[in-house]
């Protein structure tokens, strides 16, 4: 049968399904159905206004993994949020809005019915708020606005937008715009009875995160990061404490470690009656009813093996220094009986009880970091048996989860192979997994198993509208970049693809690519007839601009070496920084047919202050984040222009098209408006195309309609380059 081709209106309509909540016991999954559409009508203009909710929207329903049973809680499409189910598993809480605020909503697995809860309170949900509940199941913990605040903070937004004089001053701690941030973040705690909705307020100056009841519910303990003043590097502005706070009335916060300005980060256990943190390699573990945090690790930390990687451990960039050569422990998590601790080093995972301080290594790791599978903790099964963790090799798709046997340290292989598999979760007992899978190129489903033994099923079918459409197939491509570092990208075949004919090549650049799985954009160039391929490249801090001319000619060439392309009908493009990086590549060779720059920055150094309504973000992306100049514009200069496509526009020979969005908070569209301003004046050819309702991405950030228009241009402008304009178009056709 003659299959469709996928084509952005198809695109559309892709229904992504998203595990949002399982219970303890496995039984029972909310899961979230959204596609693109759902998110095609949001008012990008009102970025950064705190009293804006996002009109982006999707389905919720609850699975019966037992049975396979779905049922709609909201089959029609509504904005919701939250999702935290009951500790006996028969309740899911949510938030839902209805009226233009959020309420919150019960549904009842048992009955199959929900209801509103109505707060017996004038004060409005948090959009930011949590959702916790009590051990009981009587009551949940959520964030209110306080009284005024809607008023407050719609206030401070037009005062930025709108108003006919807007006034700024170095002298306020705080950027105008990180001010409206502080606003935004203003919530009051409190407990909820879902019996009768009364309210209980027990927070109202601070805004905790991590908030969690102790076992028996009689405390809760929370973080906070109190913002002090606006910060450029990251590192300060910013105190943080941790507390808890006694739910008896009239009780006051108890501080519990206050670390100042240095982030905190710490693994409690099941109880809540302890936390362990990492510092400077050694662990420490407070209890609750001790007065001080004890070094549990102190007659542990003997010399490293050599060849340990120095960056293993906390993290902590103090770390370096006279005792780098000692054993780094950090923690990775608690026995479910609060007795062990199951923390990491340089080399191994080990082993602690703490009760006899034996500390015993369960896993021995591999010497070569670059090739070193990642592993990463999923669950320890009430019995304290097994612990399950995802495995993905570093070199092929290998992917899959493990259970290593605490007593023995052997390990049980659950799944290994080349399906792309997310969001593990495993039932308290360690009896039941509930997880999303793909072959890698078709959408995610849901799919559940008993561990023992292992009998996979799948729970939803989500798309099967794609039956009849054609869909690219993936492959992983090793590469050396000019320096000789080992390199992966993911191939995508044209659909139709035919071997022994040469075919054009698109190519999405950005920085790292591994991992394969539905990808929309690759199924729009590949339904062309195009391969696409998307190639990863090596920073050097300092050097950033040369990662791509040393990794992306390379990769490409690999393919174009295997006779599968066409050496001169190859095309390049990217979105935010792989626009940046494609701008700056064809400023450094003239071998691509032509390029397209989507939402992507071409001036670093105006692009500082470009992007208000972040603040400081782009100062620190360069300084000390993903821009990797890691200077001042003050103190090197010299870089700052060397990594500004727009000051070498004059070397531009291949074709540029360049898509923006009037409502783009992030790269604003007057950055790209530089390049085309210069390129037009240079005689080169170069068109650009603004989207007035669109957002960050452009065309694929905005309506539904523009959405469509963004590809049939980049289609259209590769085409055009790739001398195939007299063609029938490929998107047009069937196979």
């Amino acid at each position: 049968p003659q299959q469709r081709l996928f084509t952005p209106e198809v695109a559309l309509d892709v229904r992504s399904v998203s595990i949002a909540a399982v219970t303890g016991d496995g039984r029972r999954a909310a899961a979230t159905v959204r596609t693109r559409r759902d998110r095609t009508e949001v008012d990008h203009q009102r970025y950064g206004d705190p009293t804006y909710i996002s009109p982006t929207t999707s389905q919720l329903m609850v699975i019966d993994t037992r049975s396979g049973t779905r049922t709609w809680v909201h089959e029609d499409p509504a904005q919701l949020r939250g999702f935290a189910w009951s500790p006996d598993g028969e309740r899911l809480a949510y938030f839902a809005v209805e009226g233009a605020e959020y309420r919150l909503r019960i549904f009842d697995a048992g009955t199959g019915s929900g209801r509103a809860v109505t707060l017996q309170s004038g004060k409005r949900i948090a959009s930011s708020s949590p959702l916790v509940w009590s051990p009981d199941g009587a009551e949940v913990l959520v964030g209110l606005r306080p009284d005024g605040w809607a008023g407050e903070a719609r206030a401070a937004f037009v005062a930025l937008t709108e108003a006919p004089v807007i006034v700024q001053d170095s002298r306020n701690d705080f950027l105008a715009w990180d001010r409206v941030r502080n606003i935004a973040a203003k919530q009051i705690t409190a407990l909820v009875s879902l019996e009768n909705g009364s309210v209980r307020e027990v927070l109202s100056d601070v805004t905790p995160s991590g908030a969690r009841f102790s076992a028996d519910g009689s405390y809760i303990t929370y973080s906070t990061a109190t913002r002090t003043k606006t910060s450029y590097t990251r590192r300060d502005g910013t105190e943080y404490e941790l507390f808890r706070l006694t739910l008896a009335e009239g009780s006051e916060p108890e501080s519990l470690r206050d670390t100042g300005e240095q982030r905190m980060n710490v693994t409690w256990n099941e109880a809540r009656d302890a936390f362990a943190y990492g510092e400077r390699g050694s662990v420490f573990v407070r209890r609750l009813d001790e007065d001080e945090a004890v070094d549990v690790t102190a007659g542990h930390r003997g010399p490293a093996d050599e060849g340990g990687d120095a960056e293993a451990g906390t993290g902590d960039p103090d770390e370096a220094g006279p005792d780098s050569t000692r054993i780094r422990f950090s923690v990775q998590r608690w026995s479910p009986s609060g007795d062990r601790l199951l923390l990491s080093s340089q080399d191994a995972w080990h082993l602690l009880d703490l009760g006899s301080d034996e500390l015993r290594t369960l896993l021995e790791l591999e010497e070569d970091d670059d090739l070193r599978p990642r592993r990463q903790i999923q669950r320890w099964s009430d019995d304290g048996r097994h612990l399950y963790f995802s495995y993905a090799a570093r070199d092929r798709w290998q992917r899959g989860l493990k259970r290593l046997d605490t007593a023995s340290g052997d390990i049980e292989t659950l799944f290994l192979d080349d399906n792309l598999y997310r969001s593990w979760n495993i039932s308290d007992d360690g009896g039941t997994l509930v997880y999303t899978m793909s072959d890698g190129d078709r959408p995610n489903e849901i799919w559940t198993t008993a561990t023992d033994p292992l009998a996979p099923r799948r729970l939803t079918t989500s798309n099967p509208q794609l039956e009849d459409v054609a869909l690219t197939r993936s492959e992983l491509v090793e590469y050396l970049d000019v320096d000789g570092n080992t390199l992966y990208g993911i191939l995508y075949y044209p659909v139709g693809y035919e071997p022994g004919r040469q075919y054009p090549l698109v190519a999405e650049i950005y920085e790292q690519y591994f991992d394969n799985g539905f990808n929309e954009n690759m199924n729009l160039i590949t339904a062309q007839g195009w391969f696409g391929f998307r190639p990863s490249v090596r920073f050097e801090e300092g050097f950033p601009g040369e990662a791509w001319l040393k990794a992306v000619p390379n990769a490409i060439n690999r393919i174009i070496e295997r006779g599968l392309v066409d050496p001169e009908r190859v095309g390049v493009y990217g979105q935010s920084y792989g626009g940046y990086a494609t701008n700056l590549l064809i400023t450094q060779t003239d071998r691509f047919a032509a390029a397209a720059n989507v939402s992507g920055k071409v001036n670093i150094i105006s692009f500082l202050g470009d992007s208000p309504k972040i603040t400081t973000r782009n100062y620190a992306a360069a300084e000390v984040g993903q821009d990797r100049i890691g200077a001042t514009l003050w103190e090197q200069p010299h870089k700052y222009i060397e990594h500004s496509a727009v000051m070498f526009a004059d070397r531009i020979e291949t074709p540029l098209l360049m898509l923006s969005g009037e409502g783009d908070w992030n790269v604003p569209a007057t950055n790209q408006r530089e390049m085309y301003y210069a390129l037009r004046r240079l005689g080169k050819e170069v068109v650009w195309v603004h989207y007035t309702a669109g957002g960050h991405g452009a065309g694929r950030a905005s309506t539904a309609a523009d959405f469509v228009d963004h590809w049939r241009r980049m289609f259209d402008w590769f085409a055009e380059h790739f001398d195939e304009e007299g063609e029938k178009a490929v998107s047009d056709a069937g196979l």
